[in-house]
């Protein structure tokens, strides 16, 4: 019996002695760690960039929004002229009506018959041309992020950058570090380049 509490009584020994040791040893790394930590906070190079500028100033996307005004005026377009059209056949069967000047049921299911088809075209026409519009500004807006992501890497390899973040992608960024401008003006200088061979 008292071989086993000398047996325990060493091993709390022990235990303490080790724990001592153990916290000691964490208290003498830690600053350590919290001093590396702050070096490499320190030599982190981050920038940004601020996408709706680089919307608003970049050539290409410029030339895109164009062409999705273009597409939106068409798409009006054939709305209101297929309207027109739509409202002109209504009123004259509307005044067929009123005239008594169908002399039979055929002849209204007939003209009835007219407007529902031009109806079901003008629907499908419609969505035909927004479809098109849709897919063509999912593939502008494919290139317009390839092409800005490009030139980002590229512009990189020369600066050497940590990080370049989107603007929207934090709360604050020191405006020091903005170099939404230069961006841009490397973004046009490229797009020009190419838009002339």
């Amino acid at each position: 019996m008292k071989k086993i509490a000398l047996c325990a009584k060493t091993l709390m020994l022990i235990l303490a002695g080790m724990a001592v040791a153990c916290s000691s040893g964490k208290e003498d790394a830690a600053p350590a760690a919290t001093s590396a930590d702050s070096s490499v906070a320190a030599a982190v190079n981050i920038r940004y960039i601020d996408a709706d500028s680089i919307a608003a100033h970049y050539n290409l996307a410029k030339d895109f929004k164009e062409a999705q005004l273009r597409q939106i005026n068409k798409i009006d377009n054939a709305q209101r002229t297929r309207g027109a059209e739509l409202q002109k056949l209504g009123n004259q069967i509307q005044q067929k009506i009123n005239n008594n000047g169908y002399l039979s049921q055929e002849s209204f299911q007939s003209d009835q018959d007219t407007f529902n088809k031009k109806q079901a075209e003008a629907q499908n026409y419609l969505a035909s041309l927004q479809r098109e519009a849709e897919q063509e500004m999912i593939q502008q807006q494919m290139q317009l992020t390839d092409s800005i992501e490009a030139f980002i890497k590229e512009y990189n390899k020369k600066k050497g950058y940590d990080a370049i973040l989107y603007k929207a992608a934090g709360v604050y960024f020191n405006p020091a570090l903005d170099i939404t401008n230069e961006v841009v003006e490397g973004l046009n200088k490229r797009y020009n380049k190419v838009a002339e061979n």
